[in-house]
């Protein structure tokens, strides 16, 4: 997510001088925290990577974002209509720190600098939250798969200024993250590759028109 602030000096005025961040480790596949009403968690991935997943009531997998280092989530970004089906896992083995928002107003015995940081720049990390969930809007509008993964792959290219990319998760996620079934997915890869399209390697795609 792209903000104006340093968010290294934010994370470690976050970690080091608020004494009301929790710091918690997860291991791969455990629950990081459901997105329920009124806890308000605020919540940054110190290390390690994580999906915000949903899961439908046949327990069709939907990943609605993945976070990696640095990334900021929890239910003070989202409102009220999400409930607990909505949920965030860990990928692999992730360190995290916690806040309640609610504590914004109480500020720390050490007055430290992350509560007026945070109130100053909340409103920007909440639009980056809307920029995002709107590029996944797009993606998800488009009618086809090759649209989608076409798509997303671009996505990937224009944030790396590469036209070669690295896929954050695997072919399983991606198709959950896309909202297709993988093996219509994959057929639609191979297809592009061999039309020229794109190259692929391990977790690497290359796109050959750019």
């Amino acid at each position: 997510m792209n903000i104006s602030f340093n968010i290294e000096d934010f994370i470690k005025d976050f970690e080091n001088t608020c004494n009301k961040v929790q710091k918690r480790t997860f291991l791969k596949n455990e629950i990081i925290t459901t997105y329920i009403e009124k806890r308000n968690q605020f919540c940054i991935l110190k290390s390690g990577n994580a999906d915000l997943v949903r899961y439908d009531l046949n327990g069709n997998k939907n990943i609605v974002e993945h976070f990696s280092q640095n990334d900021i989530f929890g239910e003070v970004f989202y409102t009220i209509t999400t409930n607990n089906e909505l949920l965030v896992e860990a990928k692999s083995k992730c360190e995290i720190l916690i806040y309640i928002y609610d504590d914004i107003h109480n500020k720390c015995k050490n007055n430290c600098k992350f509560h007026q940081i945070l109130a100053e720049h909340l409103p920007e990390l909440i639009l980056g939250k809307v920029s995002q969930l709107n590029t996944r809007i797009e993606l998800l509008s488009k009618r086809s798969i090759r649209d989608k993964l076409l798509g997303y792959f671009n996505l990937l290219s224009s944030r790396n200024l590469s036209s070669t990319l690295s896929l954050p998760f695997s072919l399983t996620d991606l198709a959950d993250y896309l909202s297709v079934d993988r093996s219509a997915m994959m057929r639609e890869l191979k297809f592009l590759k061999e039309e020229g399209i794109v190259k692929k390697s391990g977790n690497k795609i290359t796109l050959l028109y750019k």
